[in-house]
């Protein structure tokens, strides 16, 4: 696989969804509402070389902060993250390149969404590794607050959906994947409602890889816009304001202390900027604190024991 048809999809996809997101923005009347692009280039000297391109929105109308960015770096050695399955190639350099987002709206009725799409190639030219060795890996999850069972439903449906032509069992075994990796093992709880996660891909080709990861990305427009174009205006006050901060903890706490995407980027000396962009802007912590019985907030957490969606 070569690494200008991995960036040119990657960089599309990355324009394809801005502009899917400034849609959803303007429906409020707010053609200002835009994200801010950041292109970036690592300092010479530093231990990755390459770029990328940040774009990011703060304070909008729909979103109140978002984060779509494409990276394309290339290190000397694999960081620790990258070879814990793979031991036998430590020490290999490499070449990383896909698209992260992830998306908190203003409304606590809208759920926060996260995708990642990406492709690694290592290489080995003076141990007489000419070829590279690639693999990808990605997916998708929601994060709801007040979750509608509906929304879930048709989330799931369009992941199982884009999975389907390359083969009946990737959807449940990708979902699987998902529950179990979006979970956070000191809380003992899921960080959301899942959707598909894979990851150190290579089984079938590169070719066939490509494609599943292409399918993945390409569905997540269909799988989040409906959802938050509907739930949007739907009216809230300081109560779901306070259990959204709440609950945001909870995702800045899987990033920062289990997400390998995160570390990695932090191992391999990534853009902090960049890494960090997935945090929510308002984030609340209490001590031991837990829901009323029969809430509202209480009902979220029957929701997130995993389940067969679709």
């Amino acid at each position: 696989m070569e690494a200008g048809a991995l960036k040119s999809y990657f960089t599309g996809l990355q324009q394809r969804l801005v502009a899917a997101a400034e849609d959803v923005e303007r429906l409020t009347g707010d053609a200002t509402s835009v994200f801010r692009r950041d292109a970036w280039t690592k300092e010479p000297g530093r231990p990755l070389t390459g770029g990328g391109l940040t774009c990011i929105i703060e304070d909008g109308a729909v979103f109140e902060r978002g984060g779509i960015a494409f990276s394309h770096v290339a290190g000397k050695e694999l960081p620790p993250s990258a070879t814990a399955k793979r031991p036998e190639l430590a020490g290999w350099g490499f070449e990383a390149m896909g698209v992260s987002l992830v998306l908190h709206p203003r409304n606590p009725y809208c759920p926060t969404a996260h995708l990642n799409v990406r492709a690694l190639l290592a290489t080995n030219a003076t141990h007489g590794a000419d070829e590279p060795v690639g693999w990808f890996g990605g997916g998708m999850d929601l994060t709801p607050y007040y979750p509608f069972l509906d929304d879930i439903r048709h989330f799931h449906g369009t992941c199982k959906a884009a999975l389907a032509p390359f083969g009946d069992e990737l959807y449940p075994r990708y979902k699987q994947w998902c529950d179990e990796y979006f979970f956070l093992k000191h809380r003992g709880e899921p960080r959301g409602v899942g959707g598909v996660f894979f990851d150190d891909l290579s089984e079938g080709g590169s070719e066939r890889c490509f494609a599943l990861t292409q399918a993945v990305g390409n569905a997540f427009a269909q799988a989040y816009f409906p959802i938050v174009i509907q739930r949007w205006q739907t009216l809230y006050g300081e109560r779901e304001r306070d259990f959204q901060a709440y609950r945001r903890g909870r995702y800045v706490e899987f990033n920062l202390l289990w997400d390998r995407g995160t570390l990695f980027g932090l191992q391999s000396g990534g853009r902090a900027e960049s890494i960090l962009m997935s945090l929510p802007p308002l984030v609340k912590w209490r001590y031991d604190w837990h829901p009323e019985p029969g809430t509202p907030e209480a009902g979220l957490y029957d929701v997130l024991q995993p389940r067969d969606w679709v």
